[in-house]
């Protein structure tokens, strides 16, 4: 299950927000790309010893090419400041029951000076929350956002299909100064909130970071089977019932491409039709962005053609969003393809992004 690996790390090649990059050379000679978390296991320096978990590296998945540091077992790092033996600073533990399991102040439990607030909360009031399949759709629904009213208040859900530690986005950290906050929800840890599930998560969006839209996805690293249902994206269908459960409405951002390489994946991805078109049971708003290619364009209305029944068919414009895109702050990758690449995949998460900015006015601090 796990591929232990022990090493000395020989450099620190970079750092993002929670995050630090390392070369780690191995007893056999060997060398490594390895990543770790500060909060987690302290901050490690050339000529430390580390464990590693290289499983997923050298099997070649979706990690980002890193194997993950374990401990600084020779070095290891003080109890946090604010530690004791009370729930004063919090109770509420991630990854829950792995050796890493890492204990947090969440914004909904009884220390939290935002629990009162959040134990009367009960709706989003029509709170616009723009749902995605994919880590990659974030920055460019947040483009679409801004194209339209730039000064919107734009609050981020980390859900925990992907990547738990919000601090291994490095696109995230990117987009630090474009968002009024992150909350990481169910296992995903590490934003500037961390909630329970995602409905208090979405409660503290609404009600503490006080964000005029959301975005809810899960962190990097997409797991699928291709199957249709093993996907970790499946979760978004969950997500369109939790927010309009409290009362908010939900924008589904679809997955669209003629780039990918997969059949089922092109057009509408069966992603999304299984997600909106199987496992959403309240209606959202599906965005169809104009300016597709003819033909794709014919194939994404076939595919949706069934959901009409129960969600609404909005087709937005795309002017400027092309422009949108281009100045974000951060470099637009999906399964590895680029902007030019997969250009109405960005596009038309850009126009979910826009959807909600057109069609309420978004109030700065509402």
């Amino acid at each position: 299950m796990v591929r232990w690996r022990s090493g000395t790390v020989t450099a620190v090649r970079r750092r993002w927000a929670g995050a630090v990059e390392l070369d780690v050379d191995l007893p056999d000679g060997g060398a490594l790309r390895a990543l770790a978390y500060p909060a987690l296991v302290g901050d490690p320096a050339p000529g430390d010893r580390v464990l590693l978990n290289a499983g997923a590296l050298l099997m070649g998945l979706g990690t980002g090419g890193y194997a993950l540091v374990v401990a600084l077992p020779d070095r290891l790092p003080p109890d946090p400041p604010q530690a004791g033996d009370t729930r004063d600073a919090g109770h509420l533990v991630k990854a829950r029951y792995t050796p890493l399991q890492a204990i947090m102040l969440g914004v909904d439990e009884e220390a939290s000076e935002h629990h009162e607030l959040l134990a009367r909360a009960e709706s989003l009031d029509g709170l616009p929350v723009v749902t995605a399949d994919l880590h990659s759709a974030l920055p460019a629904i947040l483009a679409g956002v801004r194209a339209e009213s730039p000064d919107a208040r734009v609050a981020y859900l980390l859900t925990d299909g992907g990547a738990l530690p919000a601090w291994f986005s490095r696109t995230l950290d990117g987009l630090r100064g474009e968002l009024v906050g992150t909350v990481s929800v169910g296992q995903a840890f590490g934003g500037d909130l961390e909630a329970t599930t995602l409905h208090s998560g979405l409660l503290a969006a609404r009600h503490v970071l006080r964000a005029d839209v959301a975005i809810v996805a899960q962190g990097p690293g997409n797991l699928g089977t291709g199957t249709t249902w093993g996907f970790s994206g499946v979760a978004v269908g969950e997500a369109v019932n939790a927010v309009a459960t409290l009362g908010g409405r939900p924008v589904g951002s679809l997955r669209i491409s003629d780039a990918d390489p997969r059949p089922r994946h092109r057009g509408v991805s069966h992603h999304s039709l299984t997600a909106y078109g199987r496992v959403a049971l309240a209606p959202a708003d599906l965005v169809v962005p104009d300016g597709l290619d003819a033909a794709l364009a014919a194939e994404v209305d076939t595919a949706l053609a069934p959901l009409g029944g129960r969600h609404t068919l909005v087709r937005v414009p795309t002017d400027g969003l092309d422009a949108a895109l281009r100045a974000l702050p951060v470099t637009l990758s999906t399964m590895g393809r680029g902007l030019d690449a997969d250009h109405a995949y960005f596009l038309a998460a850009a126009a979910a992004g826009r959807h909600p900015a057109r069609r309420a006015a978004c109030t700065p601090g509402r």
